[in-house]
């Protein structure tokens, strides 16, 4: 392990400025509570996925026409389910989130990717599908692996697998392990 570089992750990097990326984050949330979750293709993937969208969470029967938006909606728990269903492909999130879903929740989507394979690699089928069930019914039907994962993917998902395995042993800042950098001493 000496040696051994951990890429930064997603919002986490030295260049990721919050502020750059707040109004982009913004726009994907607007377009999908007043466009996005209206579209027949966005419907049917959460209808197969059994997720419930915005405007199918009020007490009123679901409308199919935009609304007011909700700023109490966060749209991590569709990026999550996305990803744990395969669904995660650029064009569903681009019918979900819009032409700007890259800047704006790709961040989201990349930590999502790698959290799918962080619960996948350390636990069982059930209890990773029970941490993707949601209350009222909106139990995930399914699991898929990570769809077009690429090798480099997988190396910073190792990488970062590696991070956590020390921090689980407490091996940071005074007790990490010399010449492992992401560990809280430099190397």
């Amino acid at each position: 392990m000496l040696g051994l570089t951990i890429p930064a992750l997603p919002m986490q990097e030295s260049q990721f400025d919050i502020f750059d990326w707040y109004p982009k984050y913004q726009v994907c949330l607007n377009y999908f509570l007043k466009q996005g979750q209206f579209k027949e293709p966005v419907r049917a993937v959460a209808a197969f996925v059994n997720i419930r969208l915005p405007a199918q969470n009020s007490s009123e029967p679901p409308s199919t026409t935009p609304q007011a938006s909700d700023s109490s909606v966060t749209i991590v728990p569709y990026i999550r389910r996305l990803v744990a269903t395969g669904f995660d492909s650029p064009s569903v999130l681009h019918a979900f989130f819009g032409d700007d879903w890259p800047a704006g929740i790709g961040h989201f989507h990349e930590s999502e990717r790698r959290n799918y394979l962080f619960a996948s690699k350390s636990d069982n089928w059930l209890r990773v599908k029970n941490h993707y069930d949601m209350e009222d019914g909106q139990t995930i039907p399914f699991l898929r692996p990570p769809q077009n994962v690429a090798e480099e993917e997988i190396q910073d998902a190792e990488s970062a697998w590696s991070e956590w395995l020390l921090a689980q042993d407490w091996m940071l800042g005074p007790r990490s392990l010399p010449g492992v950098a992401g560990t809280g001493q430099a190397p």
